[in-house]
């Protein structure tokens, strides 16, 4: 037998005009004798809990008030079990009053009202359809603390007004499997079933259950428990929970799970992160709606009617058939209580077209690229990753690359040079893997102070990668790149092996290369270094080591002197242009001359075969050159460029006396001036009261053969002073008039072993002195020695025709040399290590052999005619014959 079998016939036949609607409360009517609700609960021993539970509530009086009420008891089983999971109820079936806390009971008595309906039923449901009906809570804010305040008077009664207005929570019945269930959902499936049978009292029915109801919780609950929401619960903020959670009168169309699949994956992974905060909240605003006081039940979308969002768009809503179509969707399940508000789930997301615009931010966070996100948001770079109009190429470091790194390796967050070093990460514009070739720079978004607001660029390599046939391998800045590139919007993004570091000043980047040692050492000394530093937009040529060396070891030794800094410092500042030149604008660029910090300019030409790229200074001597070997090291304030050679300006003026002080040669330099010489010194025309200017000697071109001053420490300097003839004629022996030379027509070819000299030094080069218009022994020749025959390797100079002792006692070893830049750029000075003397041979040497030849030959020329003279005697003293009488015919003759 069914439990409501007992319900009158009478009252059956009433089924078809059941009514939901929920009657006013009413004084109950004046009998003398009546069997209410509670005379039925108090007579059944299965209510003896609820009759305590009603009692500790203070709901007796309530009860009493009641006319015309359906009430669904729990039975004993029930509460106990109920009771073992909810404390409030445990401690509302204790006896010991004392332990309740909550002297007004508001938790407890809502959640009896949601048993009672106000109206007694006149039928009930006999299919899984379920009926919808009205119960007596009108649910309320439950969250503040317990009071102890006594309760009012007269006996409580629901207020009608709460969190879903000025409507009471609904509760569904439904009959299936032969009986009555309630608390159903919409499918009629769930709920608590009723295990008493109906009894009907003068002031209502009684139906008794199994469970106890549970009260609909908070949306953000609801949403939490419901299955097929689990995508939005799991990417709900506490925020959004605490909005579902605390607003009444909200009502809900939410999409399902497979609705949330449309979005791209990206996005998905997006709003997963723990940044998409914003976005989440206007997606869940495009899918509420907020009416004061009134909630969006299903019947209330019967007729077609529009519902304003959140967001501020309009849901279409329109019924069809049996449907409800909210917009381009329809409603899955509808009507899922709350206890602030309504849900209805939908099929798809109620997203109108560019309400949630997908930004390179999105993608980075979803793209595990959240450390990299975070560090922009420190240095408020948002715009960068925001910016859906403008394109940008990003080069990323995925969060497992960023972990590799300690604190101390990146900048501080929020710090300027964080800044610098973010802004290096993008490139403007979309650049695919096809438009990269090896060794292009690329300008970043980062515009740089040292480069007077213009864009720092970026070197690009590019190389065919063996493991992907024919795609490129590309690395930025030297970091590789992993994986693909992903489509990010108007972004690409690049997945790099290391955050990139912005170029650094000009001395950071070039003292760690030690080949450059010597030229930063000069830098050092002059005090250019902060110049070097923070003059913006310039291009540093800087020489390797050896570009000293190949400069000739007098004039290096000069220039990094401490007595040269004037001059060092107009040299390296001549090797800055004013200007950001990269290597493609040098070696293919129109402009072929550049203005330097120095003042003068540097030209650029190409030639050869190979089309080099040579640099000419604008001083030094007329062959000076320089190759460039562009490197494009990029600085904070332009680039770095290496060159062959070092450059001299015409400011800077090698004159012979300063490469005599660089050989440290100032016995020699004494003995020049004493021998009246010291304009050859100062690279000026001699005296015109000088003899030297009578004989027409030029002001320049003197090669000086410079012995050092340890050549010296055998001669007697004192009487070689005192002996002015002798110090001329020693001075005039070392001194070479050098004519100019003529610059090589194939500047591409650097020759240094003729570039730097002063004058060639081949095997057998024979060169006049000062002395050899006064001497037939003041030439000087040159020989290189090969280490044969038991002889040093290297170059001799000597005085030609001298013959001292082993022939070795009027010659010198070079030892270094350097070339001057007066007077066109010719001579200078080679340091030997022994005084070159003048030679002046004994009389014996000068007359002995010319005698000795005299008389040998007048002997020879005697011998000669006393020969033929012997010969002529004995020719004519031999006897001879006649025939006697003459000479007549012979015998025989007529």
């Amino acid at each position: 037998m069914r439990p409501w079998s007992c319900i009158p016939i009478g009252l059956l036949a009433f089924l078809p005009l059941v009514a939901a609607a929920q009657l006013p409360l009413q004084q109950p009517a004046q009998t003398t004798q009546s069997f209410t609700l509670l005379d039925a609960i108090y007579k059944d021993p299965d209510y003896e809990s609820l009759i305590k539970l009603l009692q500790r509530a203070k709901l007796i009086p309530t009860f009493n008030r009641l006319n015309g009420s359906t009430f669904f008891a729990p039975t004993n089983d029930a509460i106990k079990h109920h009771a073992s999971l909810n404390l409030l109820w445990q401690e509302a079936l204790n006896d010991d009053a004392s332990d309740l806390q909550d002297n007004l009971q508001l938790q407890l008595r809502q959640q009896l009202f949601y048993h009672l309906l106000n109206y007694t039923l006149l039928d009930v449901p006999t299919e899984q359809t379920p009926q919808i009906h009205r119960t007596l809570l009108y649910p309320r804010d439950t969250s503040e603390p317990p009071t102890q305040d006594p309760p009012p008077y007269p006996p409580w009664m629901p207020v009608q007004n709460g969190t879903l207005g000025a409507e009471p929570q609904r509760l569904r019945l439904s009959a299936r499997d032969e009986t009555l269930w309630a608390g159903v959902d919409a499918a009629g499936k769930g709920g608590v079933k009723v295990v008493k049978d109906a009894i009907e009292t003068s002031n209502g029915l009684l139906l008794g259950l199994d469970r106890v109801l549970e009260m609909p919780p908070d949306l953000a609950t609801v949403v939490s428990r419901h299955p097929g929401l689990s995508y939005l619960h799991k990417i709900l903020t506490p925020e959004l929970t605490s909005f579902l959670n605390n607003t009444p009168t909200l009502t809900l169309f939410l999409p399902v799970d497979d609705a949330w699949a449309a979005l791209p994956p990206l996005e998905r992974l997006w709003l997963e992160s723990e940044f998409a905060a914003d976005d989440l909240a206007r997606i869940l605003d495009m899918h509420t709606v907020l009416v004061e006081g009134e909630v969006k039940w299903s019947d209330s979308l019967r007729k077609p009617v529009n519902l304003t969002t959140l967001h501020g768009h309009t849901l279409e809503i329109v019924p069809k058939d049996d449907k409800i179509k909210v917009s381009d969707t329809e409603i899955v399940e509808r009507d899922i209580y709350a206890s602030n508000g309504v849900l209805h789930t939908v099929s798809s997301l109620l997203i109108p077209e560019g309400a949630l615009q997908l930004t390179p931010e999105k993608y980075l966070l979803a793209l595990n690229c959240t450390e990299f996100v975070s560090l922009i948001h420190s240095v408020n770079l948002t715009h960068l990753i925001n910016d859906t109009e403008t394109d940008y190429t990003i080069l990323a470091p995925r969060d497992d690359v960023i972990k590799l790194f300690t604190r101390d390796d990146l900048p501080h967050r929020g710090s300027e040079e964080l800044k610098r070093l973010l802004q290096y990460h993008f490139i403007p514009g979309r650049w695919t893997e096809k438009k990269f070739e090896d060794g292009m720079l690329v300008e970043t978004a980062l515009e740089e102070v040292g480069l007077a607001g213009g864009r720092q660029v970026m070197t690009v390599e590019v190389s065919e990668d063996s493991k992907k046939g024919d795609a490129k391998a590309i690395r930025f800045a030297g970091a590789g790149v992993l994986g693909e590139p992903e489509e990010a919007g108007n972004a690409l993004i690049y997945f790099v092996s290391r955050p990139l570091v912005p170029p650094v000043d000009t001395l950071e980047t070039i003292t760690p290369n030690l080949e450059f040692s010597s030229f930063i050492t000069g830098i050092f000394s002059t005090n250019l270094a902060d110049t070097l530093k923070s003059t913006p937009k310039t291009t540093l040529l800087i020489p390797r080591n050896h570009a000293f060396r190949r400069l000739g070891m007098l004039v290096s030794d000069h220039l990094l002197s401490t007595s040269a800094k004037a001059d060092f410092e107009r040299v390296i500042r001549h090797h800055v242009l004013a200007s950001v030149e990269y290597s493609d604008a040098l070696v293919n660029g129109s402009k072929r001359t550049y203005p330097t910090l120095e003042g003068s300019d540097i030209h650029v030409d190409k030639r050869g075969a190979d089309h080099s790229v040579i640099l000419a200074s604008s001083g030094g001597w007329a062959d000076m050159q320089a190759g460039l070997l562009p490197k494009n090291m990029l600085t904070q304030t332009g680039v770095v460029h290496e060159i062959s050679d070092i450059m001299l300006p015409r400011s800077v003026e090698l004159t012979v006396g300063k490469l005599v002080k660089a050989a440290k040669a100032s016995t020699m330099s004494t003995m020049i001036v004493k021998a009246g010489f010291d304009w050859i010194l100062n690279g000026t025309a001699p005296p015109e009261d000088s003899p030297w200017a009578e004989k027409g000697l030029p002001g320049s071109g003197w090669t000086l053969l410079c012995p050092t001053d340890e050549a010296f420490k055998d001669v007697n300097l004192t009487e070689l002073y005192s002996d002015q003839e002798r110090l001329r004629e020693i001075v005039t022996q070392h001194l070479i008039p050098t004519p100019p030379t003529k610059p090589s027509s194939d500047i591409s070819v650097l020759d240094t072993m003729v570039n730097n000299r002063p004058l060639p030094l081949d095997d057998e080069a024979t060169f006049s002195t000062l002395r050899s218009s006064d001497s037939a022994y003041g030439d000087i020749i040159v020989r290189v020695l090969d280490g044969r025959k038991d002889r040093e390797e290297g170059t001799v100079v000597g005085v030609k025709g001298a013959r001292g002792k082993d022939g070795e006692q009027d010659w010198a070893y070079v030892i270094s040399w350097g070339r001057s830049t007066t007077g066109g750029g010719t001579g200078g000075v080679v340091q030997i290590d022994r005084l070159l003397s003048p030679y002046a041979p004994s009389l014996w040497v000068e007359y002995g052999a010319p005698v000795g030849v005299g008389v040998f030959g007048v002997i020879l020329i005697g011998a000669f005619f006393f020969g033929v003279r012997w010969v002529w005697q004995r020719d004519t003293t031999e006897a001879t014959y006649e025939p006697v009488g003459g000479f007549g015919p012979d015998d025989g003759e007529d």
